[in-house]
């Protein structure tokens, strides 16, 4: 046994350390939609404008993670995660005192967006890539990306109960207070010592030229426009699925609880993505993915709004959530290995977060112009059909039958 293999953390350690980063970041992230709502009434902003500043977190989080990528390829994961956790809670500690979009933008849309994105996946599923063995890689993507939606299914009922008690500020600073606690659990992903004399010993290409070569590849392009779709879903349910609830006469609690469904759903679907993306070709799985959602909002529009429709909608749609993001990774994995898998899947990440910044500010756009969000869902139902044919044409060998244990 080497000295490398005997300092670093076992797969245990790295996997539940990144859910638990993931289920912090995502959960201040993916529960933005509530604080809508309360800030319009106390800042008296608008919908459209607070859509805007959220809007703008969507691009910058993606945005982000290349960047933050890159850092962690270099320099190893543990200083990106730390710089993020900062980050993450000074934007939300500061959002309590801004009164002005500029000041939304700030907090919001930059700090806290781009150290969410620094604790997010690409940091992660490449940070737990690099330190486990190829068996292990997908289902710990899967395992990572759960806890994330466990972060949503946790913050959201507990964030609602806050702002109902004691007012939307005091749950964002509690809020801010929480994301701290990301700093202490980067240590497991930290590149030791031993480790960063082999990382340093296999530089292999540069990551210039690995970008070049990723973006030369068709593949690549596809699973960049699945992403954009899959982002603008996200965003747009995550911002307006409150004010979606409330056109629909319903209590808040109803926007809280079908939050916490899709969250939990979601850990389900991650779970079984990352089991399936080791037994069937990836993008066949992103391509079901996709269509089902086309099929889950048509259903939506068609049915009655009682709290059950929301609930089953939410519950059917969670399920594909971020269950995405598992093949996702495990396609860039396999198309261009995992030296540069934080950077090049961040790229992906910045597609999705181009959809996710659209999808949060054309839901504001449309609620303000029309009174509701109809053309939003039929968007949803289009994009969602081109990104189930966009994966198909990905050239993915067939997955290699699991040896049998020594």
């Amino acid at each position: 046994m080497t000295a490398s293999t005997r300092s670093a953390p076992g797969y245990w350690s790295i996997a539940l350390a990144a859910a638990a980063i993931l289920a912090i970041t995502m959960g201040a992230r993916q529960t933005l939609g509530l604080f809508v709502a309360p800030l319009d009434a106390s800042t008296g902003l608008g919908v459209a404008s607070i859509s805007f500043a959220l809007a703008i977190g969507q691009f910058v989080w993606g945005a982000s993670q290349p960047v933050f990528g890159a850092l962690a390829d270099h320099y190893g994961p543990g200083r990106a995660l730390v710089a993020g956790g900062v980050l993450l809670a000074l934007g939300m500690a500061l959002t309590p005192f801004m009164q002005s979009e500029p000041g939304l933008i700030l907090t919001l849309g930059v700090l806290a967006a781009a150290g969410a994105g620094a604790g997010s996946f690409s940091i992660l599923i490449g940070a737990a890539a690099g330190l486990l063995p190829p068996a292990r890689r997908a289902f710990a993507s899967g395992f990572i990306n759960a806890g994330g939606s466990f972060g949503q299914f946790v913050f959201a009922p507990f964030l609602q109960v806050l702002i109902a008690g004691f007012g939307w500020m005091q749950a964002m600073l509690t809020m801010a207070v929480l994301t701290l606690a990301t700093i202490p659990l980067a240590w497991p992903l930290r590149r030791t010592p031993e480790q960063a004399a082999v990382h340093a010993s296999t530089e292999g290409i540069g990551l210039g030229r690995q970008l070049r070569i990723a973006f030369a590849d068709r593949s690549y392009w596809c699973l960049h426009a699945g992403f954009f779709t899959c982002g603008f879903h996200i965003a747009f349910l995550v911002t307006h699925l409150p004010g979606e609830v409330g056109l629909c006469g319903l209590p808040a609690s109803v926007s809280a609880a079908a939050l916490a469904i899709i969250g939990l759903a979601n850990i389900a679907g991650s779970l079984a993505a990352g089991s399936l993306s080791q037994r069937y070709r990836m993008k066949h799985l992103l391509a079901l993915m996709y269509a089902s959602r086309a099929v889950i909002v048509a259903l939506y529009l068609l049915a009655p709004k009682t709290p059950l429709t929301f609930y089953v909608f939410a519950a059917a749609l969670g399920f594909t959530w971020l269950a995405t993001v598992p093949p996702t990774a495990g396609l860039v994995g396999k198309l261009f290995g995992v030296r540069y898998l934080a950077t090049l899947f961040g790229m992906t990440l910045l597609s999705h977060q181009i959809g996710g910044f659209f999808g949060a500010w054309l839901g504001g756009l449309s609620r303000v112009g029309f009174g509701d969000y109809q053309w939003m869902w039929y968007a949803d139902i289009v994009l969602a059909l081109l990104a189930a044919l966009a994966n198909l044409p990905i050239r993915e060998n067939r997955p290699l039958p699991a040896a049998a244990p020594a």
